[in-house]
C-alpha cells in the first residue's frame, strides 16, 4: 500500500481527482449564485474526457498481453480520446451574463478544459508505453500524430457536426457518411480541414511539450543524476 501511495501515478491520479473536485465546486458554486445551469454539461464533458485515461489505465493496472484485448481497447479509446480535448472549445460558450461576472466563467471553462486536456495526454502517453513493446520510438511518434490529428478532426465532428462517440453505434451510417464526403470533396469542406489542420498542430505542440517535460523530470530525478 505504502509503495502504491508512493508511485507518480497515484499522486497523479489523486491530483487529477482533486482538480476534477474543483470543477465540479466551480460549476455548483455557479448554480447556487445564479440558479442556472448554463455549464452543468461541463461535468458531462469532463466525465467523458476521463474514459481514455481509464481505459489506458485498464491496459497497464492488469498487464494486459492478450492482442485481442490490447486491440480492442485502443480502438475503443480512439473514439473516446477527443473527448479531452473537445472542452478546449466550450470556450465557444463565453459571454458576458447579467447574474455571473465573465472572468469567473472563464475560469470555470478554463478549469474544465485543462483537467480533461491532462487526462488525454496522461492517457496518450500510455498508450505510447504500451506501443513501445511493439515498434520502434519513430513510428510510435508517427502514430501519436496521427492520433493527435484525428483527435482534432473528432472535434470538429462534435462541436460542428454535433456527432458523438455514442453514434458509432446509434448512428454509424450517418457519421459515416458526414466523415467519407469529406474526404471524398475535401476542397468543399475547407472549413473542416482548416480546423483539423490547426487544431491538430496545436494538440502536437502541446502534447510533445508535455512529453519533453515529464520525461526530463524523470530523467532528473534518476539516482545517477541526482547530487550526492
Amino acid at each position: 500500500m505504502k509503495k502504491l501511495m508512493e508511485s507518480p501515478r497515484f499522486k497523479i491520479n489523486v491530483l487529477l481527482v482533486f482538480m476534477t473536485l474543483f470543477c465540479f465546486s466551480l460549476s455548483v458554486f455557479r448554480y447556487y449564485i445564479s440558479e442556472t445551469k448554463v455549464f452543468f454539461f461541463l461535468n458531462w464533458n469532463l466525465f467523458l474526457a476521463w474514459i481514455p485515461l481509464f481505459l489506458s489505465s485498464l491496459i497497464l493496472i492488469f498487464n494486459m498481453k492478450s492482442k485481442i484485448s490490447v486491440v480492442f481497447i485502443i480502438v475503443v479509446w480512439i473514439l473516446f480520446f477527443p473527448n479531452s480535448p473537445y472542452i478546449l472549445t466550450d470556450l465557444f460558450h463565453l459571454k458576458a451574463r447579467n447574474t455571473i461576472p465573465i472572468w469567473y466563467d472563464l475560469i470555470v471553462i478554463l478549469s474544465y478544459a485543462w483537467t480533461g486536456l491532462i487526462c488525454g495526454f496522461i492517457s496518450l502517453n500510455d498508450i505510447e508505453k504500451l506501443l513501445s513493446g511493439y515498434t520502434k520510438e519513430r513510428i510510435i511518434n508517427g502514430i501519436v500524430v496521427l492520433f493527435l490529428f484525428m483527435s482534432s478532426f473528432g472535434v470538429y465532428l462534435g462541436r460542428f457536426l454535433r456527432w458523438n462517440s455514442w453514434d458509432i453505434l446509434n448512428n454509424p451510417f450517418g457519421l459515416f457518411n458526414d466523415i467519407v464526403v469529406r474526404f471524398i470533396y475535401p476542397l468543399e469542406y475547407t472549413k473542416t480541414w482548416g480546423v483539423t489542420l490547426l487544431m491538430g498542430i496545436m494538440l502536437n505542440f502541446m502534447y510533445f511539450t508535455f512529453k519533453l517535460i515529464r520525461n526530463s523530470n524523470e530523467k532528473l530525478l534518476q539516482p545517477e543524476n541526482i547530487d550526492r
